[in-house]
C-alpha cells in the first residue's frame, strides 16, 4: 500500500509518499498548481505503484484551492480522501508537543494520517459532483437574497413616488407593475400618460388580465397622489427593476442547471409532497453522503437544529432552544421545506396541528415537524424507497 499526503495551497502543493510501513519513499516534493504539476504528481505516483487500488491519497478540504487537483485525481481513478483541516491539526498535535507547522510537515502528517485511519472514506465521483450541486444551490440562495433586498428597495421607492399604488394592486412585484414603473416611474408620469397607451401597456404586460378599467383606476389615483416628484428616485426605481429582471433570468438559468442534476440523482425525497427540486437540491447538497451520518440526530446537529440545554450546579434551564450552529443553508432549506410539507401532506399537517394544540408556538411546533421530516428523509435516502402518503 502506498500513501500520498498533499498539502494544498493556492500556487503550489507539497507532496509526501510513504510505504505500508510508514517509510518515506519520496521526500517531500513540490508541484505547481497547473497541468504540468498535476502530470508530474501522477507520474511520480505511477513510478512507485502500478496498482492504484493499493494507493491512498489524502488532502485537506481547503475550499476552491483543492477542487481542480481533486477532480484530476478522481479522473485518473486514484482513491482520494478529503480530510477536515481541524482533524489534521489535532492529529499533528497528538504526534508531537512541539508547535511545528510547515507545508512539508503537513504533507507528511496527512500521509501518516491516512495510513493510520482505516475508517476514512474515499471521495467518490458522486461526492465530487455533489460539490457542483452545492455550488449551484448556494449561488441561487445568494441571488434570491440579493433579489429580496432589491424588492424591498422597490417598496421604499414606490412609497416616495406613488404611495397609493400598493393598495391598488395585489403586489408591486408583478410583471405588469414592473412594466408600468419602468416606463412611467412616478405618479406624475403616470398621470400625464394617455389612457390608450396606459391600457395597451397593461393588456400586453398582463396577457389580458388587466384592461382599460385598471388603467383608469391607476391613472386617477396618480392624478390625486401625494407622491413626490423626484427624478433621482425615479431613475433609481427604473434601474432597480432592471436589476431584478436580470436576477430573475440568472436564477432561472441556475435552476435549470440544478434540475438537470436532480433528474440524474432521482432522489426519493422529491416524492415527499411539498418538497420541490429546489429545496430538495439544497437539502441533498448540504447533507452530501448520508452514510457519513449514523442517525438522523447527527444530521440535525449538523444543521444546528439540536436543542441546547444550560445546566450549572442546581440550576437547570428547562426551556431548551436551538443551537443554531452548523450549516445555515441546510437549516434554511429544512425549515422552508417543512412549511410546504406541512401544507401538502396530511400526516405532517396533522402532526403540526397536534403540536400547536399542545400550546407550542408556531415556530416551535414547526421545528418539531422539521425533526420529523429529517427522520423521514434519512430513512428514504437509506432505503431508496419512495414516500407513501398516509391518508386518514
Amino acid at each position: 500500500m502506498i500513501y500520498v499526503g498533499i498539502d494544498v495551497a493556492k500556487d503550489k502543493h507539497d507532496c509526501c509518499i510513504l510505504d505500508a510501513g510508514g517509510i518515506i519513499i519520496s521526500k517531500v516534493f513540490t508541484i505547481s498548481n497547473n497541468k504540468e504539476g498535476f502530470d508530474a504528481l501522477f507520474q511520480k505516483i505511477s513510478s512507485v505503484s502500478d496498482d492504484f487500488s493499493q494507493t491512498k491519497i489524502g488532502l485537506e478540504a481547503t475550499g476552491h484551492y483543492s477542487y481542480n487537483l481533486l477532480g484530476f485525481l478522481l479522473d485518473k481513478g486514484l482513491p482520494t480522501f478529503v480530510i477536515n483541516p481541524l482533524h489534521t491539526n489535532l492529529y499533528r498535535k497528538s504526534l508531537s508537543l512541539r508547535k511545528t507547522k510547515t507545508d512539508k510537515v503537513d504533507a507528511h502528517t496527512i500521509a501518516t494520517m491516512i495510513m493510520s485511519d482505516v475508517n476514512l472514506k474515499s471521495y467518490s465521483d458522486t461526492s465530487y459532483h455533489n460539490e457542483e450541486l452545492k455550488s449551484l444551490t448556494r449561488y441561487r440562495f445568494d441571488k434570491v437574497q440579493e433579489r429580496a433586498k432589491l424588492k424591498q428597495s422597490i417598496s421604499r421607492l414606490v412609497t416616495i413616488l406613488f404611495p397609493e399604488l400598493e393598495k391598488l394592486v395585489p403586489s408591486l412585484h408583478m410583471t405588469s407593475i414592473y412594466a408600468l414603473l419602468s416606463e412611467f416611474p412616478s405618479a406624475s408620469a403616470i398621470a400625464a400618460t394617455h389612457l390608450t397607451r396606459l391600457t395597451n401597456l397593461f393588456v400586453t404586460a398582463s396577457n389580458g388580465r388587466y384592461n382599460k378599467d385598471t388603467a383608469i383606476r391607476i391613472r386617477e389615483a396618480a392624478r390625486n397622489s401625494i407622491g413626490s416628484y423626484m427624478p433621482a428616485k425615479s431613475l433609481e426605481l427604473k434601474h432597480t427593476i432592471r436589476l431584478i429582471q436580470e436576477l430573475d433570468a440568472e436564477i432561472d438559468e441556475i435552476e435549470a442547471e440544478i434540475k438537470i442534476i436532480m433528474d440524474e440523482i432521482n432522489s426519493p425525497i422529491l416524492t415527499i409532497p411539498g418538497i420541490s427540486y429546489r429545496m430538495g437540491a439544497m437539502i441533498i447538497a448540504e447533507i452530501g453522503d448520508f452514510s457519513r451520518f449514523d442517525s438522523p440526530d447527527k444530521i440535525l446537529a449538523y444543521a444546528g437544529m439540536s436543542p441546547s440545554t444550560y445546566q450549572s450546579g442546581h440550576m437547570d434551564n428547562c426551556h431548551s432552544h436551538m443551537e443554531k450552529r452548523g450549516s445555515r443553508y441546510l437549516r434554511y432549506a429544512l425549515y422552508n421545506a417543512t412549511k410546504y410539507v406541512c401544507h401538502w401532506d396530511p400526516t405532517f399537517s396533522a402532526y403540526l396541528a397536534k403540536k400547536r394544540a399542545e400550546g407550542k408556538h408556531y415556530n416551535v411546533a414547526l421545528s418539531h415537524a422539521a425533526k420529523k421530516l429529517v427522520r423521514v428523509i434519512y430513512q428514504l435516502e437509506k432505503s431508496k424507497q419512495t414516500y407513501i402518503t398516509q391518508t386518514a
